[in-house]
Formats: C-alpha cells, structure tokens, sequence
C-alpha cells in the first residue's frame, strides 16, 4: 500500500543565502532569498559542472534580484557559462535569465515563452480579486508569468542538450504549466524536476493551462525512467523518488475521489468543496487549494463526468454527470 504523500513530504533547513552548497561532485545550489508560503526557503538555482574553472550551465536563475544574480555570477567566476536551462516561465524561476545572459553569453533553453492561456488566467484571477475586495496579487501562489523571457532554443520532449561533461535530456512535464520542462543529468541519474515533483510540498495546478490530466500522465512516466535523485527548484533533493510519485499520484486520485464524494450528495461551487475537503488546512491556503480543485473539476468535465453551470468556470456550479 502506498504511504501518504504527508508522511513522505521533506524538510530542510533555511538556507545562508548568498551562500553556494555543493551538492554532488557535479551540482551546486544557491538560494535565492524569495522564501514564501509557495516558494519554501526560495528558488533553488542549480550549477552543473565542475566546481572550478571550464563549462557550466545554470538551471532556473531564479527571480529578478540583485542580490543572487550577483551571487549567482561570483559563483560561476572564473569559468564559462555555456547553458542556461529554464523549467518554465513562473516568475520566481526564469527572470533572472535577462542579467545572467548579458553577463555571460550563455545560450538559453526552454520549451518556449509564457503561455497564452496563463496570462488571460490570471488576469481574470486579478479581475475576480478586485471585484471581491481582496488582495489582487495572492491569486493562485504563482502570481503572473515572465512574458518577458523567449529561449534561444526552443527545446522538445527527448532533445539533448550537452556540455563538456554534463549531457541533459530534456523531458516537457505540462500540468502544473503548459511550457515545464525536468531535465536529465546523465552522469548523475539525476532529474532537475523544477516544480513538476517537490519534496516539501505537493504542486499547484493552477487551470485553465495547468491541465491535471496532463500532469498525471507525467508523473505515470517517471515511473518508468531510472534517474535516482530529483533535485527540485524549492526544497531539498528526493533520493527515492519512485515510492514519492507513487504516493503524488494515489494523493490526487484521493483529491477526486473526495470531490466526487461530495457532488454525489449535492451540486458544489470550488468554494464549497475546498470549504468540505480542506476545513482542516489553514484559511490561507484556500486560494491555491480552490486552483487544485478546480483543475481536478474541468479533468472530470472533459471526460463526461461532471458538468458545469452556467459554464466551466472558478464561480461554476458543479454537478456529477
């Protein structure tokens, strides 16, 4: 029997910030100080290759602060930034790219730019904030996108990206955005998960672009790959990483169960149910539980299980089919 995802979930210690940590014989990792609620400690950027002197890249720079570019670029002093790898565009993860890049000529890889159907998400989450007298930045935890990034590279599911001594695999995860991508470290068995899989907390799905279905099917094929280690943007590395996706996976078909539970007693809105399912999870967190619920509701939509009036939206009624 699968161990609940809580009894498996990871802590660590708050990082120095400013301050690289070594790793694995080919990783190190600088904290950006950005730590919230969404965020954890901050954005864990990565630096892969050797600790000294030749080629490096750099996995998700982080967001825009002064403060850990110029840590990040004294880290990397002294040898040649030949990659900048982005998971995707959320903004605690790839605006640091503009300085990084004009500092070092560094190549930048990533599915593609921000989503379409994120920015109309979340200007209508905005829209929906105002309108009820609430803070218009605590939407979802992710707040808007980095419209503002476009990789030199616009890289697939499968494509390779090599170094001098590091080979990434390059392997597009959409759910928790449509443009995420984990990368493959080859020489370590290690996979760069972004916010795909985090060992501190389960990962928002925020819908419309956020597609649960999608997601699902990504974490179903990490189970057949042989990596050993993830090492996620926020929190520390997961070391078994398969009874963990075991565990995400039997944790959101829970989610669903219980939601369907619950519509098949009554017709629901999002703030009905996350009212029911999550009474026991603090008030704050209520906004990222709705974007999770919702995303579980247009998965049932689309497969005839549920139905929407007066049509799928955040303020739909919700009745089982």
């Amino acid at each position: 029997m699968d161990v609940p995802i809580t009894q498996l979930l990871l802590s660590e210690d708050p990082p120095t910030y400013g301050l690289v940590e070594q790793v694995s014989p080919l990783v190190r990792r600088l904290v950006a100080q950005n730590p919230s609620r969404f965020t954890y400690h901050g954005t864990g950027t990565f630096i892969v290759g050797p600790p000294t002197g030749g080629d490096v890249a750099i996995i998700d720079p982080g967001p825009d602060d002064e403060a850990h570019v110029a840590a990040l670029l004294d880290a990397v002093d002294g040898q040649t930034v030949t990659q900048i790898l982005i998971t995707h565009t959320h903004p605690d993860h790839s605006p640091a790219t503009a300085a990084v890049k004009a500092a070092t000529d560094a190549t930048t890889y990533g599915y593609g730019p921000h989503p379409e159907a994120a920015v109309r998400a979340h200007e209508e989450r905005i829209r929906r904030a105002i309108e009820a007298g609430e803070d218009p930045e605590s939407d979802d935890g992710e707040g808007g996108g980095d419209t503002d990034f476009v990789p030199d590279v616009a890289v697939v599911d499968t494509d390779i990206v090599a170094g001098d001594g590091f080979t990434f695999e390059c392997l597009h995860t959409p759910g928790h955005i449509s443009n995420h991508v984990c990368y493959s470290l080859a020489e370590e068995q290690t996979l760069f998960t972004g916010d795909h899989v985090m060992g501190w907390s389960t990962t928002v799905i925020p819908a419309p672009d956020g597609d649960l279905a999608d997601y699902m099917e990504g974490l179903a094929r990490l189970l057949t790959r042989t990596e050993t280690t993830y090492r996620p943007t926020h929190g520390p590395a997961i070391t078994e990483p398969r009874p963990f996706v075991k565990s995400l996976l039997a944790h959101r078909q829970h989610r669903e169960d219980q939601i369907v539970t619950a519509l098949a007693t009554r017709p629901g809105t999002i703030a009905s149910l996350v009212a029911d399912i999550y009474a026991h999870v603090d008030e704050k967190l209520h906004k990222a539980a709705g974007a999770s619920v919702y995303a579980h509701l247009l998965a049932l939509e689309r497969t005839g299980r549920a139905t929407a009036a007066p049509e799928p939206d955040p303020e739909a009624e919700w009745t089982l089919t």
